[in-house]
């Protein structure tokens, strides 16, 4: 299945979507960062990362009308100003690029779309604005008008009585509830086009908490599998109830259980000043930073206030001190393998963990989209995307 990326960061989705089966013919990305991560894991044949064609560029400059045949578009517009903290400017923000990833999906008509933001973009102050880039994404060929406001255009794309280009579906999800060791928090908006005939809908889960205490606080497997004791850790208050209603219960939760922190960080060791498994010093908690337990998905890796990453991006030890995630270390909760390297400072490479889309929600949404539009998670064995008329 071919398939473009743009914002892509320095690839977490595009591995994701990689793994799902698809073929990335075209990626684009401004941090010139971002794109030497890539190329350098690119030239060191990383798979899947070595036949990207990641390039740095503007995506205001690309010309999408040259890009048939797709079967995806994706990417992550940037969500600075949508996020908790900054300005909140939104859609008056000079970084909001919501209007090149709908240009995108007008000018080449791929089967389908993905897209993915912070959860702010679905809260009140931005409620509207995803509204309408919903309704934009549905029609993408009724253009804004000059000096139209978003509401005056959103009105008139729903009053529209020509069919939707796209089936347009958009959910809030949780990057654990699907194979993520991270708790992050994301809009996912998906596409597919109308005469395809095929209506999407919400993915559901495939990884839960109360898989995960089950496994902890009823049958103690989890405990086992780290060759530690069982019940080490107490229950924390909020699970009390749940754990109770489980023993109750007595029959496993469907699906896999979250992934841990120590899950995703088994055998990797304490840092080794190898591999970007280099130990940083500094770390220390302090109110609303309290570092992530080992024994949860980590709390959402953070990009940091001017360059320097935030206290949430550190552990929180079995004897109760703390210290900062490594490179590596991050690099694993976002479900990079371990030849993935980042060549650039541990808080630039943070920086970009911090923004990345972690693989394993990439590739869940991948795969979806894949089997919605009939190929599974294999590559290949589709016709080329038509054109809407």
């Amino acid at each position: 299945m071919q398939s473009a990326e743009l914002f892509a960061g320095c690839g977490g989705l595009a591995l994701g979507m990689s793994r799902a089966g698809f073929r990335h013919q075209h990626m684009a990305e401004f941090d010139r960062d971002a794109v030497a991560t890539v190329l350098h894991n690119k030239t060191k044949g990383v798979e899947h990362v070595r036949d990207w064609p990641m390039g740095l560029q503007d995506v205001r400059e690309i010309d999408w009308k040259k890009l048939t045949s797709l079967d995806l578009v994706s990417g992550g517009p940037p969500c600075q100003p949508f996020g908790i903290g900054g300005k909140k400017q939104g859609q008056d923000d000079h970084r909001d690029m919501w209007p090149e990833a709908i240009r995108a999906v007008r000018e080449a008509m791929p089967r389908s779309f993905l897209f993915e933001n912070v959860r702010n973009l679905a809260g009140p102050r931005f409620r509207p604005y995803l509204e309408w880039i919903i309704s934009h994404l549905e029609r993408p060929g009724l253009i804004r008008r000059p000096g139209e406001s978003h509401a005056a255009h959103r009105a008139r794309l729903v009053a529209s009585k020509g069919r939707k280009e796209f089936q347009v579906v958009w959910q809030l999800v949780n990057a654990a509830d699907f194979g993520a060791a991270q708790i992050r928090h994301r809009v996912l908006i998906f596409g597919i086009r109308s005469d395809l005939d095929v209506l999407p809908s919400h993915m559901t889960p495939t990884h839960s908490r109360d898989r995960l205490l089950w496994e902890q606080y009823v049958t103690g497997e989890y405990w086992t599998r780290h060759g530690l004791k069982k019940g080490r850790a107490p229950i924390l208050q909020q699970d009390r109830a749940r754990v109770e209603r489980l023993k109750q219960a007595g029959v496993a939760p469907s699906g896999a259980p979250w992934v841990t922190v120590r899950d995703a960080l088994k055998g990797l060791g304490e840092p080794n000043g190898k591999h970007n498994h280099v130990l940083q010093v500094g770390a220390r908690v302090y109110p609303g930073h309290t570092g992530s337990p080992l024994d949860l998905p980590a709390k959402a890796l953070k990009a940091g206030d001017h360059g320097v990453p935030g206290g949430e991006n550190m552990m929180v030890r079995d004897d109760g001190s703390v210290r900062y995630f490594t490179t590596r270390e991050a690099a694993r909760l976002v479900g990079l393998p371990d030849e993935y390297e980042f060549p650039r400072s541990w808080t630039e490479s943070m920086r970009q963990l911090g923004n990345a889309v972690p693989a394993p929600l990439g590739a869940a949404a991948g795969g979806w989209l894949a089997a919605k539009l009939g190929g599974g998670n294999a590559i290949g064995g589709l016709a080329p995307a038509r054109r809407a008329a």
